[in-house]
């Protein structure tokens, strides 16, 4: 079977130990448009978990987080209590910080302050890109950046209203991963298939 290539942090990756599921995720997750609010908050839980660590961390802990943090329901999270906060803290399959377990909580209350407003959180996140992916040509990894000035404002205006552990760096691999910012590199097998990609 012929070799796929794909971007060059899935292969540094792969060759640093990680395991089937991070190739997974690039090859069928990441950069792929979302406008499920669910997924969306999933993706902002962990990213907001991710802090100062490494994506793959929290990658093989997801599905301990989508059993603790009820299948990434926002509703129920923002209901969570200390007495959950307490029993999140002693869950192994986590990542046991009391602060990003608490911004999870206040993040899930913000969400729904926002669907309320909007109607939906899609319907906010995409506003900040105009409506649809915006489609980037990195032939390098290295050309990618860390943030732009879509990550910066959504940043500045999620702080604004609340949101804890979500700066621009955060926020700008939430657009890559949930698509509204399409980075595969040219030499991606994935690039010509999500260079296409519409929001509907």
């Amino acid at each position: 079977m012929e070799e796929l290539n794909r971007c060059q942090w899935v292969s540094a990756g792969w060759a640093g130990g990680k395991f089937p599921e991070y190739q997974q995720y690039h090859d069928q997750e990441w950069g792929v448009p979302v406008h499920d609010d669910r997924v969306h908050f999933e993706f902002l839980v962990l990213e907001s978990a991710q802090a100062g660590l490494s994506w793959a961390t929290v990658l093989r802990k997801r599905a301990a987080y989508r059993e603790a943090f009820a299948r990434f329901d926002p509703q129920q999270v923002a209901a969570f209590g200390e007495e959950k906060v307490q029993e999140l803290l002693q869950n192994g399959g986590i990542i046991r910080n009391g602060a990003k377990i608490r911004a999870a909580i206040s993040n899930a209350q913000r969400f729904l302050d926002i669907q309320q407003e909007w109607g939906s959180f899609s319907a906010y996140i995409w506003e900040f890109v105009g409506g649809r992916p915006l489609i980037n040509h990195w032939t390098e990894n290295s050309q990618v950046p860390a943030t732009s000035p879509q990550s910066d404002a959504l940043a500045a205006d999620m702080k604004k209203r609340g949101f804890k552990f979500l700066g621009s760096t955060v926020l700008y691999a939430h657009l890559q991963a949930c698509g509204l910012v399409m980075d595969h590199t040219t030499s991606c097998y994935r690039y010509a298939e999500l260079s296409t990609a519409k929001a509907h």
